[in-house]
């Protein structure tokens, strides 16, 4: 994998610099701070106080932040950027039957992901009545290294955005299982391309396997995952592989092929 030209880009001469900043802004919020003061958003976004406090006090009249004394926090409001993204795609279409039918030929939870950043980004989520310690849904973002999905889709990248990633990622520890050496990673990312799939075993959390294979637009190029997952009590690493890879390859398939009548979805889902 060579190395990344890291010259960078010039931006766009129509791109709009306050709709960053607000979009920004944001993103500074998650579960670890539902709620923050304009100087934690500040901190945050790398913004200055008085450019933080002027995107926060659109936001707010524009109904996606609230406001409670002096901290801010999300409105469900902000659900609307990603419910429109949801019912303009036809995803419930093109991959819920395909992971459906796998989840009722494994009793597993499936999940179809895609990259955003230096994590994955769960799209599609089918679930079990099975309880396990890292719950999913759409939106959930775990990082690409600890994950079987996160690996699946970036050991398919271009070389030079395997580099970049390579060059910036930092490996959290999550388990004593975690990959948390850059040249192990790179290792373990040119085998899931020789092999075609990954598994995870205990990486992200405990009790958690899973297996991950990509999914390929009509031109060849990745531009998501799907796997399978469930608690390392139902079934051994070696034992999903050996069942449940054959199925999630035929799932792949089958949303390649669906893909194909909805071409702008493949569009969208490119990196």
């Amino acid at each position: 994998m060579s190395m990344a030209d890291d010259t960078p880009k010039p931006k766009d001469p129509e791109y709009l610099s306050t709709l960053e900043r607000g979009l920004k802004v944001l993103n500074a919020f998650d579960a670890g701070h539902p709620e923050l003061q304009l100087s934690e958003v500040a901190t945050i976004t790398g913004l200055s106080p008085a450019v933080a406090r002027r995107c926060l006090h659109t936001l707010l009249e524009l109904g996606y932040v609230g406001k409670n004394g002096r901290r801010f926090i999300l409105k469900p409001k902000v659900l609307e950027f990603g419910s429109a993204y949801l019912n303009s795609m036809n995803l419930e279409q093109v991959a819920t039957p395909y992971l459906q039918k796998l989840r009722d030929q494994t009793g597993d939870s499936s999940s179809l992901s895609v990259l955003s950043g230096h994590d994955i980004l769960y799209l599609v989520h089918v679930s079990t009545e099975r309880k396990i310690r890292l719950g999913a849904s759409v939106g959930t973002r775990f990082p690409v290294h600890a994950t079987s999905l996160g690996r699946a889709l970036m050991a398919y990248q271009r070389d030079s955005i395997i580099d970049q990633y390579i060059d910036t990622v930092e490996l959290r520890k999550f388990t004593e299982h975690t990959i948390t050496a850059k040249a192990e990673l790179e290792k373990r990312l040119r085998k899931i391309r020789q092999q075609g799939y990954d598994s995870a075993q205990d990486e992200l959390d405990y009790g958690i396997v899973s297996v991950a294979v990509p999914i390929f637009d009509s031109n060849r190029q990745v531009i998501a995952s799907i796997n399978c997952s469930t608690s390392t009590t139902r079934v051994s690493r070696e034992k999903l592989i050996e069942e449940r890879l054959p199925l999630l390859q035929d799932a792949a398939i089958e949303i390649e092929l669906a893909l194909k009548k909805w071409p702008f979805l493949a569009n969208s889902l490119q990196g």
